[in-house]
C-alpha cells in the first residue's frame, strides 16, 4: 500500500484538548507525525497548528474525521497531499528581477510552484529577459479609465488557469479594494521597506540623499490597505556612505528577490496561517 506524506493546517479559538484530539484522529487512521508545530496566541486567543505525517492508503476516512472535529471545535483547517503542486499566478510591470528568479527556482526545482501565467501591464519586449515561451504572457495594458475591466480580465485569467496563489513581482499598479479583496489570503506582494518614509518615484535615491544606513525589503498578503497587509517575511542589509544611488538599487534588487521566494515557499508549504492583520509562520 503506497505511503504519502500530507500537511494539516488548522486554527480556532484555543481550548484544552486540541492536540490531543488531532494527534489521536491522525493515529487512529495510522498516520505517522514527522513534524508538527503549534502557538497559542494568549493575546487573541487563537490556537494555531501545522501537523505533517505518513499515511497509508486513501486519506478520505481520515478527511472525514477532521472536518467533523474541525466543525466540534469551530476551526477552520486544510488537507492536503504534501507533494502536491501550487498554480501561481505572476503578475509584473517593467522590473523583472523577482519574476525572473521565481521562474529559475521553479525550474531548478527549488519551488513546487507551476507558472501557469504572467500578467503585465507593458509588453514582453520591455521585460529585460524574455520569459519562458511556454509560460501564457497576458498584456494587459492599465489606464485610469480602464483599470475596472482590466481587474476583470485580470480575473478571468485566474479563473481559467487555476492559480492558487498570485504574486505580484514588482506589478507597480495599486489594486482596488474589491480585487484585493477578492484574492485575500492568496496574493502575495514584495516592497522596499522605506515605505512609507520614502514614495514615490526612485526611493532608493530618495534614501540616498537621507543618508540611509540600512535598506530592505518586505512581503506581505495583499489587502486595501497599500503596502499594509499581514506581514509573512522580512530581511534588511546595511549601506554605508560610499554605496551610491546604483550601489543601493542593486542591492535592494538581491533583497526583494531572496524574500519574495522565501514569503513564497512559506505559503504554498502552508507554513503561513493568518491572524488578523498579522501571520503565524511556522519556519
Amino acid at each position: 500500500m503506497a505511503i504519502a506524506e500530507y500537511i494539516l493546517t488548522l486554527s480556532c479559538a484555543n481550548r484544552p484538548g486540541i492536540v490531543s484530539v488531532v494527534s489521536t484522529a491522525i493515529a487512529k487512521h495510522g498516520g505517522d507525525i514527522v513534524q508538527a508545530a503549534q502557538f497559542d496566541d494568549a493575546q487573541t486567543g487563537r490556537f494555531f497548528m501545522r501537523i505533517r505525517f505518513r499515511l497509508a492508503g486513501d486519506p478520505a476516512p481520515l478527511r472525514a474525521d477532521v472536518s467533523a472535529l474541525a466543525e466540534w471545535i469551530g476551526s477552520d483547517w486544510r488537507l492536503r497531499p504534501a507533494l502536491e503542486r501550487c498554480k501561481v499566478l505572476v503578475m509584473v510591470s517593467k522590473f523583472d528581477h523577482c519574476l525572473q528568479d521565481l521562474l529559475y527556482r521553479a525550474r531548478i526545482g527549488e519551488l513546487a510552484v507551476d507558472c501557469v501565467g504572467i500578467v503585465s501591464n507593458h509588453p514582453v519586449g520591455a521585460l529585460a529577459i524574455a520569459p519562458d515561451p511556454s509560460i501564457p504572457f497576458h498584456h494587459l495594458p492599465i489606464t485610469a479609465a480602464t483599470k475596472h475591466s482590466q481587474e476583470a480580465r485580470i480575473g478571468e485569467v485566474i479563473e481559467r488557469s487555476g492559480a492558487q496563489l498570485v504574486v505580484l513581482a514588482r506589478y507597480m499598479q495599486i489594486l482596488s479594494d474589491s480585487f484585493a479583496s477578492r484574492l485575500s489570503g492568496r496574493c502575495i506582494n514584495i516592497h522596499h521597506s522605506f515605505l512609507p518614509g520614502f514614495k514615490g518615484a526612485k526611493p532608493y535615491h530618495q534614501a540616498f540623499e537621507r543618508g540611509v544606513k540600512m535598506i530592505g525589503a518586505t512581503a506581505h498578503y495583499v489587502t486595501s490597505d497599500l503596502d499594509e497587509g499581514p506581514i509573512i517575511t522580512q530581511d534588511v542589509e546595511q549601506v554605508s556612505h560610499a554605496d551610491t544611488p546604483d550601489d543601493m538599487v542593486r542591492k535592494g534588487r538581491d533583497i526583494e528577490r531572496r524574500v519574495l521566494a522565501s514569503a513564497v515557499a512559506l505559503h504554498i508549504e502552508d507554513r503561513v496561517l493568518l491572524n488578523g492583520r498579522k501571520t503565524v509562520v511556522f519556519s
